[in-house]
């Protein structure tokens, strides 16, 4: 199925319809996400000899691009359970059917959602700031907070991690399990009152001895970097999924900046459209350009993760080098949109105004500029020297 069957125009419409209301109101998108789940947007990775679509990471990408055309929010806090159904897909495609029941249950209806990332954390993945205890039997107490938990009001399934600092003779290991939406032992904040991406209510999530049991802890790893499949797996799922997104929001952008100038009319040039004007012609160009160079690049990281191509040593500066180039190229061309279609997109409740809102999201997204480029360099100088 092509992006245009699963997410048909009507749809899409109504999706955008309510877009600017959630995000005026800070709600969350509760008709979007049952229309979604009705049309089975949310199974795009489970088999379909489960009932799902049974798409790749490059069909999904190119959903979430369509879908984040209409609501940015939308498609960023549907990105969280996309990752993890995702990162099920990728590693079974490789052999891996640990995470197979995630498939399983989002085929039943249940909402996977992203609890991972802490603040002041940017060993991301590879440290944890949050408690994992062990318990007999196998389960774990974990305790710790939270931060950006989109899908916070309709979670079924939450993914988190911490750290058991006893495990490997005192060296920590990297706990990761499963918590669902009736455990005890968490709190969800209504904290989320942010510049952008609004309907999304990433709200915090408290963990104060939250239990996981053994049957849901899937993965105990060293602390530090790690060839683990599973770190592959959501780095892949993550970065390329919120690439798409933004190169969703610089899409739209880039057409709302058309329609403007070719709507918009110059009173000094008796009436000439200013799509005639020759600096505002350039503007549209440089846009035009930077998105031409993001689809393709979009197309050929998500292509590859599906074929099992072996990146090695380079399949991570091509992941985060997707991801910091769809966001800062989406930055641009909204800004680009805005110069050129004039003061009128600086009122609230135009729709550009909104994606300026939205699009600066995208900085603080890991991996961020800094993390980023470090990984580059080291895949191509080598680390650092003492």
């Amino acid at each position: 199925m092509t992006p245009e069957e699963i997410l048909p125009e009507p749809l899409l419409e109504a999706i955008r319809g309510r877009a600017a209301g959630y995000d005026r109101d800070n709600t969350f998108f509760f008709e979007d996400l049952e229309e979604l789940t009705a049309a089975g947007y949310l199974n795009l990775f489970v088999p379909a000899s489960d009932g799902g679509l049974g798409l790749g990471l490059e069909a999904a990408a190119q959903c979430q691009r369509r879908l984040a055309t209409a609501a940015p929010a939308t498609a960023l806090a549907i990105n969280m359970h996309l990752v993890w159904t995702g990162v099920a897909h990728v590693l079974a495609a490789r052999g891996d059917y640990s995470l197979g029941f995630v498939l399983q249950e989002a085929a039943h209806g249940e909402i996977f959602a992203f609890g991972n990332s802490e603040a002041g954390n940017d060993s991301v993945l590879f440290d944890s700031k949050t408690a994992a205890v062990p318990l007999p039997g196998g389960a774990y107490s974990f305790t710790g907070t939270k931060i950006f938990t989109s899908l916070s009001p309709a979670w079924t399934r939450l993914g988190i991690f911490g750290k058991d600092g006893q495990a490997r003779e005192g060296e920590g290991e990297l706990v990761h399990g499963f918590i669902t939406r009736e455990a005890a032992g968490y709190a969800i904040l209504d904290d989320w009152n942010t510049l952008g991406m609004r309907a999304s209510q990433s709200n915090t999530t408290v963990l104060d001895g939250a239990e996981v049991p053994a049957e849901r802890i899937f993965r105990k790893l060293p602390v530090g970097p790690n060839a683990d499949p599973l770190i592959f797996a959501i780095f892949a799922c993550f970065e390329t999924l919120l690439a798409a997104v933004y190169t969703g929001i610089g899409e739209r952008a880039l057409n709302l900046g058309v329609e403007a100038v070719k709507r918009r009319t110059s009173f000094k040039n008796a009436g000439r459209s200013y799509a005639q004007d020759p600096d505002i012609r350039w503007k549209i160009a440089e846009a035009a350009m930077a998105m031409d160079n993001l689809y393709p690049q979009l197309l050929t990281v998500s292509r590859d993760v599906d074929a099992l191509v072996e990146h090695g040593p380079q399949w991570f500066p091509k992941l985060v080098g997707l991801k910091v180039n769809a966001t800062e190229t989406a930055r641009r061309v909204v800004d680009m949109a805005i110069r050129v279609s004039g003061g009128s997109s600086y009122f609230r409740g135009s729709e550009l105004e909104r994606l300026y809102r939205d699009v600066l999201a995208g900085m603080f997204h890991p991996s961020d500029n800094e993390s980023a480029h470090n990984t580059v360099a080291n895949a191509w100088l080598g680390p650092l020297e003492d």
